[in-house]
């Protein structure tokens, strides 16, 4: 069987590189990594119009939503807090497109940090703007434990609490609709968010990318390859397509 393919979102920001000094398209070299060496084969998926993610996420086996910056707060009708960084609304609303479409194809879908917040709200939930001891210094990956919910897809990934790498001063706080907290931080805080089966979507708060454990991209690897074979007992079920905001990034990214 061949390696299922992969998209994985970007930022889309000025960067340096050699002589060049221009608006790139980034995305940190552990995210692909993490995909090739749990199976998969990684394409980059830069911020585009959003009525072209349909005929995108047809050509994929899976998706993974990349960490970023703060949801912008108007996508799930808050005030903007003084802490949350400022809008980043083409890549919100190319993602929230990405999302919604996967969705409705039933293509396995994996949020990250800033890509679990945004799968929360694009399922009509909520976010906390702020929170402390979730990030150790800016621009240091932390680590604290999260220990899994019982019965839930992810505990059947990762059984045991873990230890995981972690960068993020916001977190879900309304879990929007369908979605079920499946880890928990020790302070309470939601560190893993999913949609019941037979749908294969799944959203961590930590950065897999940033660690050595290929457990939960394993798993979104694994079911893009059962997807891509056909319909079976464990291939995801497509779904109508949810309504959706879009949300925004923070400068010094923490999500």
């Amino acid at each position: 069987m061949s390696k299922p393919l992969i998209g994985v979102t970007t930022y889309l920001d000025q960067a340096r590189w050699g002589v060049w000094d221009m608006r790139a398209a980034l995305l940190p070299a552990p995210y692909p990594r993490l995909v090739q060496e749990s199976g998969g084969i990684a394409v980059m998926l830069p911020p585009d119009a959003p009525q072209t993610a349909a005929a995108v996420v047809d050509r994929l086996d899976g998706l993974v939503v990349a960490g970023g910056a703060d949801v912008e707060p108007v996508r799930y009708g808050a005030e903007r807090d003084p802490r949350t960084g400022p809008p980043a609304r083409e890549r919100d609303a190319w993602e929230l497109a990405l999302i919604d479409a996967a969705l409705a194809a039933g293509t396995p879908l994996l949020g990250i940090c800033r890509g679990m917040q945004l799968l929360n709200v694009a399922l009509g939930g909520t976010l906390v703007q702020h929170l402390d001891g979730h990030v150790e210094a800016v621009g240091v990956i932390g680590r604290h434990p999260v220990k899994p919910v019982p019965g839930s897809r992810y505990a059947s990934l990762v059984p045991e609490p873990a230890e995981v790498p972690t960068y993020h001063h916001q977190a879900v706080d309304r879990l929007g609709t369908g979605l079920a907290a499946s880890a928990h931080a020790e302070d309470g805080t939601v560190e893993a968010v999913e949609l019941a089966a037979p749908v294969w979507a799944l959203g961590v708060q930590w950065h897999p990318e940033m660690g050595e454990d290929l457990r939960v991209m394993r798993g979104l690897v694994e079911a893009a390859a059962a997807a891509a074979a056909g319909p079976s007992s464990t291939a995801p079920a497509p779904r109508e397509p949810v309504a959706s905001g879009g949300p925004a990034e923070v400068g010094t990214s923490v999500s």
